[in-house]
């Protein structure tokens, strides 16, 4: 009885708070260690509900961050920038089409000097290229639609062994992977001959930046068995081409104490690893807030 009773205080009061995090580390660390190497540096939470899918890139020796911010009385997720790891400076990200839809993931790639961004828009149901304006980095213009054709989540691209591999899955569906292939980040995609991949839901959807350390490509995956954005698989890709696909996992990175309810999403750059972490929050007004990201969300 007292259980129930928590359980439904918990339901209609409490929320995840998203946010992010950063320690200083390299992949190759990560890789060698196998876990995050110190005490997380947390930001100040921002007065929104999420923070969260940060992505990193050095500018001028600074840390420049793309993050989903959530906030449940807007009900959809828009996609922030930030410099220099402080919220007070943060700016909405301008150019994804169409407007007025979820956004989150916003997956970054550098290129001969410029920076793309590849967010996620599952409900336009395509995967699509922007270009991060230069002089005005919270402008985007969109470059090329990718693929299309489903509700594609958490989608990612490396270049690795001469191509540009896209790795990406589709909303609800926990158990197939899905890699795309093409000669050029902005070239025609060719879906892999076992598209769609059967996997384990723990190594589906994508966790933030592929990576290469040596001569290995490491795939980040959300491992949701035990809840939503859990932990953090580390996977490597033993076979990649056009017709063959092998990859096996290698560890789990655990949520932080202080946001002990879960992490689900690692990004890179310049000896510092960012990543996203979640925690419980009661408020007397959740319920409100819930009706209106329901309401809005509809």
């Amino acid at each position: 009885m007292v259980t129930a009773t928590v359980n439904l205080f918990n339901k209609i009061f409490a929320a995840d708070k998203w946010n992010i995090g950063f320690v200083h580390q390299t992949p190759e660390n990560l890789i060698e260690t196998r876990k995050l190497n110190s005490t997380i540096n947390w930001l100040p939470e921002d007065d929104i509900d999420y923070a969260a899918d940060p992505f990193v890139v050095n500018v001028d020796n600074t840390p420049r961050i793309y993050y989903e911010e959530l906030d449940f009385w807007k009900g959809k997720g828009e996609i922030m920038m930030i410099d220099g790891l402080d919220f007070k400076n943060k700016k909405k990200i301008s150019g994804i089409k169409p407007d007025a839809i979820h956004l989150s993931y916003p997956y970054l790639i550098e290129e001969a000097g410029a920076l793309y961004c590849i967010p996620e828009t599952s409900e336009a149901k395509e995967v699509a290229l922007y270009q991060v304006d230069q002089d005005n980095p919270e402008r985007l213009a969109k470059i090329k639609t990718l693929v299309s054709g489903k509700a594609f989540v958490d989608s990612s691209v490396i270049h690795y062994n001469n191509k540009y591999w896209l790795f990406t899955s589709v909303s609800g569906d926990h158990g197939h992977l899905y890699i795309y292939h093409s000669n050029a980040l902005d070239g025609q995609y060719t879906g892999h001959y076992q598209n769609p991949i059967p996997v384990e839901q723990a190594f589906c959807r994508a966790a933030g930046h592929l990576f290469v350390v040596g001569q290995s490509l490491y795939r980040p995956t959300q491992n949701p068995v035990n809840r939503y954005g859990g932990s953090i698989i580390i996977n490597q890709i033993e076979i990649l081409n056009e017709k063959e696909f092998k990859s096996s996992s290698q560890f789990e990175i655990l949520p932080d104490k202080v946001y002990n309810k879960g992490l689900h999403n690692i990004s890179f750059a310049n000896n510092i690893i960012v990543i996203d972490g979640k925690r419980k929050v009661l408020s007397p007004i959740m319920p409100i807030k819930k009706f209106v990201r329901n309401y809005k969300n509809r």
